[in-house]
């Protein structure tokens, strides 16, 4: 699985409303210009979000998002599998069945195990980065920075 632009903006759609929407709602419009991405794919984004109960929209002239949940309940893992719709890295090891007919290979390949063992490290370590660590990171290396100029 390659991780798309969907996830890396996504996340970074997330952080935004994070950190600038604990007053208020936050307008697409203004994740766009500080995040450079266009409106029109954050609309499409926010739209996946929502529909998972991510986020929350308001309507208005003091409209835009915030999250649903928690930051500390909203995982990497959880916003990759609503945007990407799927887990796995491999085509084959998305397939439910033993024969998932996606190569020549399809009844009896040996390495099918390894990738569908792959997808699923890969998603306990992003299940257990929530948006509350990331933002607890940021702080600490901001706070650390901060000691290293003050000097």
């Amino acid at each position: 699985m390659r991780l798309t632009t969907k996830s890396r903006y996504g996340t970074r759609l997330i952080l935004d409303i994070t950190i600038y929407g604990q007053d208020k709602p936050v307008p697409l419009s203004d994740v766009a210009s500080r995040q450079n991405i266009s409106v029109k794919y954050l609309e499409q984004l926010a739209a996946k979000l929502k529909k998972a109960g991510i986020l929350k929209s308001y309507r208005g002239p003091y409209g835009g998002h915030r999250l649903a949940k928690a930051p500390e309940d909203i995982s990497i893992g959880s916003i990759i599998r609503i945007l990407e719709e799927s887990t796995a890295i491999t085509d084959c090891a998305e397939q439910k069945s033993q024969v998932c007919g996606i190569c020549t290979r399809a009844g009896d390949c040996l390495s099918r195990w390894v990738w569908i063992e792959a997808s699923r490290a890969m998603f306990d370590r992003l299940d257990s980065i929530t948006i509350a660590s990331l933002l607890a990171m940021e702080n600490g290396a901001l706070k650390e920075n901060k000691k290293l100029f003050s000097k």
